[in-house]
């Protein structure tokens, strides 16, 4: 498969089973990290393959805000496209400030879900 994989950031082991197993279902390769320092470690090794981070926000060891500023940083990773997905109503206009190409409420639609993720990961 040509895709490219998503990374999947979220401290809710369920929740991030849930999108892995949603997202692989629909033909996705999926990694998967419990917090942004984890996310780094693996970006660092397989930024190439990855299209698109779907990034929680509010998470331990190190929050999607701290995240996305470390990822920003490094020109090998701050062109991914990452979408935040939170239950803070009020994200919207944080994810934008921060450059976000997106978010998503929690719960998730999972209409509005792949419609994003083929937005950035379409097969060839």
């Amino acid at each position: 498969m040509s895709n490219p994989s998503i990374l999947v950031v979220e401290d809710d082991v369920a929740v991030r089973e849930a999108l892995a197993a949603f997202l692989e279902g629909a033909g996705y390769r999926v990694v998967e990290a419990g917090d942004g320092a984890e996310a780094l470690r693996r970006l660092r090794v397989a930024s190439a393959e990855v299209g698109l981070i779907l990034l929680d926000l509010m998470m331990p060891v190190m929050s999607g805000w701290e995240f996305r500023a470390e990822q920003s940083k490094d020109p090998a990773l701050a062109a991914i496209p990452v979408v935040v997905v939170t239950a803070d109503i009020t994200a919207a206009d944080k994810a934008a400030a921060v450059g976000a190409a997106g978010c998503l409420l929690k719960p998730i639609e999972l209409p509005e879900l792949l419609d994003l993720v083929e937005r950035y990961c379409a097969a060839d």
